[in-house]
């Protein structure tokens, strides 16, 4: 007589199936997660940007007029001194 051992089913169980089920959501939650964070670095970076180039705009017409208003103080300081000299 043979005696027969109990040999386990091949194939995938209910717990394999469960385990590669959580394993597949988790990934797909963690890379859904990473592709939000992504996308709005990605837009932040482009409104601080913008703002880069709006500053270095501003301190450039800043320089400009600072310019300006040295260029028309020293031609009133000359038209003073003009006028001055003209009165005597």
């Amino acid at each position: 007589m043979s005696k027969r051992k109990n040999t386990k089913p091949n194939g995938i169980t209910f717990g394999m199936s469960m385990v590669i089920l959580m394993s597949v959501s988790i990934t797909l939650i963690l890379t859904m997660i990473k592709i939000y964070l992504s996308n709005q670095i990605y837009y932040e970076s482009k409104v601080v940007n913008q703002m880069q180039r709006e500053v270095s705009v501003l301190k450039a017409e800043k320089r400009m007029l600072e310019q300006s208003v040295e260029a028309l103080k020293f031609k009133n300081r000359v038209t003073d001194t003009i006028f001055v000299i003209r009165e005597d």
